[in-house]
Order: C-alpha cells, then sequence, then structure tokens
C-alpha cells in the first residue's frame, strides 16, 4: 500500500534483492504511476547520487502495479493467501480513525482483512513504514477501534501480526533533469525514476507466519527492540529535518543542502543535537557518529532534498520529532532555543500562502490569532497550552520572523 518514491527507493529495492518474491503495488495518489510501471514491466530507474558520481540501479521487484481504484482487484490480492504480508508508506497523517464512510488508506485496509477474514482467514504480516514512533503499535491502536464486529476484530488481533520498522532513504522529488540523467547512463526514457541516496537502512521487529522476503540480502537488521532505533530517528534526523524546513524556508532556502550550510542553521542543529542526545540510551561514540553521517547526508549537493516536501504535515510530524524532547526538557526547567525557534518558523509556516498540511484548514486560522502559539500548540498537544514561559518565547520569536 503506498507506491511513491519513499517505497520504491526503500520496501522494492529491499525486496529486489530476493527474487522469490514479488509486489503487488497500489498507489491511492497517482493514476499515471501505475500505467507506467505496467508498460515497463514493473521495472523502474533508481537513480543513486553522491559526491563520486551517479549510477543507476533497475529495480524489479514490483511484480504488478495497480491505481487505487482497482478495488476489485486490491480485495482479491489482500484475500490471496500467497500474499504473506502488506507494507504501508502512507505518510504519518495516514495512521488515524477515519470518519465513517471516510475513504482513507485505513478503511481500505480494513476492507482488504475483512475479505481475508471471510474468504479463508490466512494469517498475515502488516508492516507499517512511516516515520512513526512506535509504528507497529500505532497502527494496532487504529485497528482495535475500527474493527468492530467481534469474530473479525478477534481473528485481527491474533491472526494479523504487526512489524514495528525504523526505515530510512533519503528520496529528494524526481526532476525532468534526473529522468535525462537516466537517459544519457542507461538510454532509457524512464518516467518512473526515483532519486536516491547511497545511504539506506531498515529496521524491523515482528512475526511472520507466512514468511517473508530475506530483506538481510540487501543489509536490513531482524531486531529484537526497536525502540531505541525509532528515537535516535526521528529526534536526530527526522527533527533535524523539520528544524532546518522550517527555519531554513523561513531565512529564504530551497533545499536541506543550503540550509545545512547556513552558518546560523548549522549552529541551531548541532543545538538540538546536543539537546535531544541526552536522552537517548546509545553511547556517546555511537551518537557523534550518527551526527557526522547526517551532516554529510544534509551536504550532499546531488540531493535536492527540498524543504517544502520535508514541511508538510507538520502537524503530524512534530508531536513525534520534536515535543518529546522538548517535554523532557521542560520537566527540567530548560527552554532549548533550537526548539522554540523551530516551533516560531512552523508557524510562519502556517501563516504563509503555501501551507500543505491535512490540518491546515483547523490550523491556519489559529496561527493569525493574536496568540498564535498558545493556539497551536495547544491544539497539537494540549499540555503545552499552559506553559507561558514557552508560549511567550516562541510568540517573540515569531515576532522576529515575520
Amino acid at each position: 500500500m503506498g507506491l511513491g518514491a519513499f517505497h520504491r527507493a526503500h520496501q522494492a529495492w529491499y525486496t529486489a534483492a530476493d527474487p522469490a518474491w514479488g509486489i503487488a503495488a497500489y498507489t491511492f495518489r497517482n493514476t499515471e504511476l501505475p500505467q507506467l510501471l505496467t508498460r515497463q514491466g514493473g521495472l523502474f530507474s533508481l537513480l543513486v547520487r553522491d559526491e563520486t558520481g551517479d549510477r543507476v540501479e533497475t529495480v524489479g521487484s514490483i511484480a504488478r502495479a495497480h491505481p487505487g481504484a482497482d478495488t476489485r482487484q486490491w480485495l482479491a490480492d489482500v484475500a490471496s493467501p500467497e500474499v504473506a504480508l502488506i507494507t504501508l508508506t502512507v505518510t504519518e497523517a495516514g495512521y488515524t480513525v477515519p470518519e465513517p464512510g471516510a475513504d482513507s488508506a485505513v478503511s481500505r485496509l480494513v476492507a482488504g482483512l475483512l475479505e481475508r477474514f471471510h474468504a479463508n482467514a490466512a494469517p498475515i504480516t502488516l508492516v507499517p513504514c512511516d516515520n512513526l514512533a512506535d509504528n507497529g503499535e500505532v497502527l494496532r491502536a487504529v485497528l482495535r477501534k475500527v474493527c468492530q464486529q467481534p469474530a473479525f476484530a478477534e481473528w485481527v488481533e491474533h491472526e494479523v501480526a504487526i512489524a514495528g520498522t525504523v526505515v530510512d532513504r533519503i528520496t529528494p522529488a524526481t526532476t525532468e533533469r534526473d529522468v535525462r540523467t537516466v537517459q544519457d547512463l542507461t538510454g532509457r526514457w524512464d518516467l518512473t525514476t526515483v532519486v536516491t541516496e547511497p545511504f539506506t537502512e531498515w529496521q524491523i521487529a515482528g512475526t511472520f507466519p507466512r514468511g517473508r522476503p530475506e530483506w538481510e540480502r540487501a543489509g536490513a537488521q531482524v531486531v529484537e527492540d526497536i525502540g531505541t532505533y525509532q528515537q535516535r530517528k526521528l529526534w536526530i534526523l527526522n527533527a533535524a529535518h523539520s528544524l532546518l524546513a522550517y527555519t531554513g524556508l523561513a531565512r529564504g532556502h530551497t533545499t536541506v543542502a543550503e540550509a545545512a550550510d547556513d552558518p546560523v542553521l548549522g549552529e541551531l542543529t548541532e543545538s538540538w543535537w546536543d539537546t535531544a542526545a541526552a536522552y537517548l540510551p546509545v553511547s556517546p561514540a555511537e551518537i557523534t557518529d550518527y551526527r557526522r553521517r547526517l551532516r554529510d547526508r544534509f551536504a550532499a549537493p546531488g540531493i535536492r532534498h527540498l524543504l517544502s516536501q520535508i514541511a508538510a504535515d507538520g502537524s503530524h510530524k512534530i508531536p513525534v520529532r520534536i515535543l518529546p524532547v522538548l517535554h523532557r526538557e521542560r520537566a527540567r526547567g530548560r527552554l532549548p532555543h533550537s526548539a522554540v525557534a523551530g516551533l516560531a518558523a512552523w508557524l510562519a509556516y502556517l501563516r504563509g500562502s503555501e501551507v500543505r498540511d491535512t490540518r491546515a484548514a483547523e490550523l491556519t486560522p489559529l496561527a493569525h490569532t493574536a496568540n498564535p502559539a498558545q493556539r497551536v500548540l495547544a491544539t497539537i498537544d494540549p499540555a503545552l497550552g499552559d506553559d507561558r514561559e514557552l508560549l511567550t518565547a516562541i510568540d517573540a520569536e515569531l515576532r522576529v520572523l515575520t
């Protein structure tokens, strides 16, 4: 479920290492992409870019590609006992209980599971691959609220395994120039090209009663507990991305590389990393190495990672990337400037003309009120609504920005 650039650069790439397995992929956002992939036999070009140059890998793990409107095939695939697992790349905003009758990722998933329950009740594993803390547990909680029929709910509880994951690979939006680069290197004009970096990580914790691809062949790690990996990525990498996105846009930058090269924002990022690292149960040497690698990845000139792409859906990203560390700091009576600056820049973004957020209709008017910090932050985290010192600092920073 989900056929975007990240799925193709990550889960599809890992699955290609085990040719015994294939993917029936569904996208609910794009009708052209499945047609293009079908014409190419599921093959697509992965343009891997680093300081040494560009190389192209052809990935062939997608056996079939379907638009989301192909409901009959979706239900048939999920019901098939040959299908052993479902990966989900549906963004952080996708893990919510849908309104009655709403067409969402969760409602489509539940419809498929219900079809499987009635057809054969074979066990299956769900593999969420979005940047949420405890993404497996979050998905489990949503399904418990949505699956109401007693027998079906019991089957989901006991026969539908849900893995927890941590995923990491930067995939900037593909441009026509990237497509031309692939053509120059391979002779193929491939509109399904995905651009990515050499670095990739995937930690997985869970059970797979009907088997799974040997993702370890491509470097995936099967672990007992992913908690530390989740915190490290969300609080160090993802939080820095969000901070750079909002503060970078406020300072006129366009890409992560530009923002990371800004001395003011570089210092802000380092300050945030110092703050967050204090709450991670890993060795200082490991954090030092992780930060070094991130500096290199952020600064990579060939990866044009747009800040506007990262800035989307901040209402879902900020609560898991920045607020857990901020709450720990406030409990100790500290007010980290990096968090204040990042949240103020997010409010400035909500006041802008090109807001991309599933809660924009709710939050944008609040950002334009006389007390924007209190009105917006109390909406996404009520515990912050009474923190006068924090709110005053954010409002003061926002006035500087606007």
